[in-house]
């Protein structure tokens, strides 16, 4: 017996080292890109409203943060990065720019790559451009010649 409880002692001593060494792997190494908000809000605006947005994001992480790429979702939202590597506990800010001519809902992505261990982080750009108030009818030119509605 005496055998029996040295052997279960030490069956749970190795097994609380291996549990207390999985909470430590826990704890992230490395760059880790931390933002104020997935979400990059335009609201309700309307057309031709300014077309730039920023998102702000810490690198909260052990080791310098490198953005090897960010696109979006099609070639009406357009992100700019920082090129230089964001250092443990400082913030940058990716630029979001949205084509504000078009009118309609906002739904799109932007979507990061890092050399962050894990997944892209992935941005989501929403919200609501209204048409712009309605301009004084002016004929347009086409070939030098005004357009009228009956040509």
């Amino acid at each position: 017996m005496k055998k029996f409880n040295i052997m279960l002692a030490l069956f749970f001593s190795v097994g609380f080292l291996t549990l207390g060494q999985a909470q430590t792997d826990d704890v992230m190494d490395g760059p880790v890109m931390t933002f104020e908000s997935l979400i990059v809000d335009y609201g309700e605006i309307e057309q031709h409203s300014d077309p730039l947005r920023k998102a702000k994001f810490t690198n909260t992480g052990t080791a310098p943060l490198v953005i090897k790429n960010a696109r979006g979702s099609c070639g009406c939202t357009v992100p700019t990065y920082p090129k230089e590597p964001i250092m443990p506990g400082e913030s940058a800010e990716i630029e979001i720019r949205y084509d504000t001519k078009r009118v309609g809902t906002i739904n799109k992505t932007v979507t990061i790559t890092t050399n962050q261990e894990g997944e892209a982080v992935v941005l989501k750009v929403t919200g609501k451009i209204n048409r712009a108030a309605a301009e004084e009818s002016v004929p347009k030119a086409k070939n030098g010649l005004f357009k009228s509605g009956n040509n």
